[in-house]
């Protein structure tokens, strides 16, 4: 049973007490690790809670479900385009595409199911915010493919997995873009940063199989690369806070965010194995403080 779940699986325990088929297919959606949703799902928070129309918990649960069931999708998607990859790099052959325990048929059903679920999300936003959801689509078919051309896809992954910030905003207004687009651009350095720390527990299989990701190409230099891209994201964060709202005050929301991102890049530590899924995992938190900043400046 041991050798059926990733290494790297969140809830061994829980995922373990499912028959061996439910197993796989939880897994193949990886409702065995969510910080992937919650990654997904805090720019969503963050571009409806700055625009000012308060707690919209209503709006953040359809999107929450919508998070939840678009990560499974991609993660599927991705898992059917690098199964002969995966089978190569020890922390993901036990896949269930990887590792044969799903044929790719069944795999696309479970495709088609979770992005029925997404499409039910997506009706339930105004027409702009569909159109804006939509434009996502294309980046995320083309993500699986730029491991194979470039050596840093995390800047790909950044414009994909933030798009939430986007979605969230136009869900609630149409106007100030200007505050919208710092925002985006924030959300996607922080991705950068985060998947830069995530990529350094596969640097090793990553040069075997011969695909780029940004710990390799910054070879011994990650740490500096991940303080410049939480820099960068804070900045942007910080444009888009003074942007919305032009008081000094405003920015002070962001020191928790800043001290905890800060914390992540001076301790992450690539030769430690269980140092890099750590910091990756405390993101969730991160992006829960970004979150609450993103309440305060917009709703105060």
């Amino acid at each position: 049973m041991a050798d059926t779940i990733t290494p790297d699986s969140e809830h061994r325990g829980l995922v373990a007490r499912l028959p061996q088929k439910m197993r796989d297919y939880a897994m193949l959606a990886r409702f065995d690790r969510p910080i992937g949703w919650w990654l997904l799902f805090w720019p969503c928070a963050w571009g409806v809670w700055l625009t000012g129309a308060g707690l919209q918990l209503q709006l953040l649960a359809w999107l929450l479900l919508g998070s939840i069931a678009m990560r499974g999708a991609g993660c599927v998607y991705n898992d059917i385009v690098d199964a002969d990859l995966d089978r190569q790099v020890a922390r993901t052959a036990s896949r269930p595409v990887a590792s044969g325990r799903v044929s790719r048929k069944a795999a696309w059903v479970w495709l088609l199911v979770l992005c029925a679920i997404g499409l039910i999300v997506l009706l339930q936003l105004r027409w702009e915010a569909q159109l804006v959801a939509l434009g996502s689509l294309l980046l995320v078919a083309a993500y699986p493919f730029m491991k194979r051309i470039t050596g840093f896809p995390q800047a790909w992954l950044g414009l994909v997995f933030t798009w939430g910030a986007p979605v969230g905003w136009v869900a609630l207004r149409s106007d100030r873009l200007d505050v919208l687009a710092a925002l985006y651009a924030g959300s996607i350095f922080w991705c950068i940063g985060y998947d830069t720390i995530y990529a350094l527990q596969d640097r090793e299989d990553d040069a075997l199989v011969g695909i780029g990701s940004s710990a390799l190409t910054l070879g011994n230099r990650v740490q500096e690369g991940v303080i410049a891209f939480y820099c960068l994201a804070l900045t942007f964060w910080g444009l888009a806070l003074w942007l919305f709202r032009q008081d000094w005050i405003a920015l002070l929301a962001l020191l928790p965010a800043a001290a905890h991102l800060m914390w992540q890049a001076f301790t992450v530590n690539g030769e430690d194995a269980d140092n890099p899924l750590a910091r990756f995992r405390s993101n969730r938190f991160a992006g829960l403080l970004v979150a609450l900043a993103c309440l305060v400046v917009g709703n105060a």
